[in-house]
């Protein structure tokens, strides 16, 4: 043995020491290295971003946070929502910073306050106006597993006017948007928020139907620490382009990122992010009195994809007659107006490969009503509920659930927690027959006061998907916003270690 592997084996038993790790003995007796399952352990901490909801001074927003009661968390913990420093979205600067306008400098506003007392109970908060801030939330211990956060946020009058809501965002990477436009009824940010102490370095990119809009005004965005950047479209290029995928790559660091699509005569709302791509999608929940459905799809990969079209219905499968298939060219987005799609019925759009799978992004423009009437939302392509996923923000009345089961029959769990202000929670179990879906009765907490969450939890069965509609009357309009419920990834795989000092022995 030389001194080199003498040293090592010191420093290790040093190590083992100090952490607490490993205890040094002999090898276990045989048959009991056999390797076992990861365990699933409650996460210890979630952060979740949320956009600065509205421009406009006659916004009002509310704000709910929950979790969902959780095993083997432990009695401590804390969630709580803290402003992010912001950049005003009318600065002169359209380089690094991405915006366009007059500059006014970064400001610093107080976050509404949300303050949740225990798992299982909702609890809200509200702002006003265009200074509502950008928030960066931190939950830690039992306020992590499956932690959200719902903004919601009405606008009686004005571009964008409506119902906009967004479950906000934990940080990433990587964001793949279809469905935005720079055409001239409209008015979309990309807003990204950086929760981190150093600054991140951000790239977007913009496609449309003839490919990449080349632009360097989108590269090297730099996001502060603690802040948050609306980068207006428009500013990226000079082309209008009714549907356009936009790309958010980050160089260092991480964001959360979300679009807001406002229009002058569609309303408006928030655009989530794509699931990741992939050679089969599933975006469930287009409402049924929808009165007209645009699909916006992209490959970003260097072939070509050909995809199935159908509506997974109440009764089953349907292939939309004249829109049975979608060729959708690599590096180009494809638009396809599906119209009223639902002719009355709950229903969920399926995209699988016609022949060799090549990964996509889609997402679900959504319209309903007539006339000056008209509002809409987005369903983006979203991740299957899994073990568990929650929604805040719920009323007794105008809210609807969707699940949606494309491949087997599945069975689901969903609890109404209990509400904001007062009530106990209710559950409920659902049977969701394979190829179709359902727009299920919400259960509602007996005694509800406030609002409450819902939680969907997957028993058995093949995967399935949700999303939440919620319904208001905003001025005598009709308004709604939608969202999805992917899995809320409130645990972590831990597997089974042990100390194995023989890889230190030179051989």
């Amino acid at each position: 043995m030389n001194r080199t592997t003498l040293s090592l084996i010191v420093g290790a038993t040093a190590l083992a020491a100090v952490t607490g790790f490993a205890a040094l003995g002999a090898p276990a007796a045989s048959g009991s290295d056999t390797p076992k399952a990861a365990a699933r352990l409650p996460v210890e901490q979630t952060r979740l971003l949320c956009p600065q909801p509205s421009n406009s001074d006659i916004a009002d927003t509310s704000y709910t946070s929950f979790t969902p009661v959780a095993q083997g968390t432990g009695g401590s913990g804390k969630a709580q929502l803290t402003a992010a420093a912001e950049q005003s979205a009318d600065s002169t600067d359209t380089g690094k910073s991405g915006k366009a306008g007059k500059g006014k400098g970064k400001k610093q506003s107080d976050a509404p306050t949300v303050t949740p007392k225990q798992p299982g109970t909702p609890a809200t908060g509200d702002g006003s106006g265009a200074d509502t801030p950008a928030l960066i939330g931190t939950a830690t211990g039992r306020f992590a597993p499956g932690w959200t956060v719902q903004e919601t946020t009405a606008v009686a009058a004005g571009s964008g006017r409506g119902l906009l809501g967004v479950n906000c965002t934990a940080p990433d990477t990587e964001f793949w948007f279809p469905g935005a436009s720079t055409a001239a009824s409209r008015t979309d940010y990309v807003h990204l928020t950086n929760p981190d102490d150093s600054a991140a370095v951000v790239d977007i990119e913009l496609y449309g139907k003839d490919g990449n809009l080349k632009s360097a005004v989108g590269e090297g965005i730099t996001v502060q620490p603690h802040s948050s950047e609306p980068v207006l479209l428009s500013t990226l290029t000079a082309a209008k382009e009714s549907d356009l995928t936009v790309h958010v790559s980050v160089r260092s660091g991480r964001v959360g990122a979300a679009v807001q699509a406002l229009d002058d005569k569609l309303g408006g709302d928030w655009l989530p992010a794509s699931t990741d791509p992939a050679g089969s999608l599933v975006l469930p929940g287009i409402p049924k009195d929808a009165t007209d459905v645009r699909l916006v799809v992209f490959t970003p990969g260097d072939s070509d994809a050909d995809l199935k079209v159908r509506l997974a219905s109440p009764s089953g499968e349907i292939t939309p007659a004249g829109n049975e298939t979608v060729h959708v060219k690599a590096g180009m987005t494809t638009a396809v107006d599906l119209g009223g799609i639902t002719r009355g019925e709950a229903g969920s759009l399926v995209l699988t490969p016609s022949d060799t799978p090549v990964p996509v992004v889609a997402a679900l423009r959504v319209v309903r009503g007539k006339g000056g009437g008209q509002e809409s939302a987005f369903i983006p392509a979203t991740a299957p509920v899994g073990s568990r996923a929650s929604v805040a923000d719920n009323s007794s009345k105008g809210t609807t659930l969707a699940l949606a089961a494309p491949g087997a029959t599945a069975t689901v769990k969903v609890t109404a927690s209990a509400g904001s202000e007062g009530g106990t929670a209710v559950t409920k179990q659902y049977t969701i027959k394979g190829g179709t879906t359902q727009d299920v009765e919400v259960p509602v907490p007996s005694g509800l006061k406030g609002t409450y969450a819902l939680t969907v939890e997957t028993l058995s069965g093949g995967p399935v998907y949700a999303s939440r509609t919620l319904q208001t009357t905003i001025e005598g309009l009709s308004a709604f916003t939608v969202q999805t419920l992917p899995d809320d990834r409130g645990t972590v795989a831990v597997p089974e270690t042990r100390q194995d000092l023989s890889v230190l022995l030179e051989k």
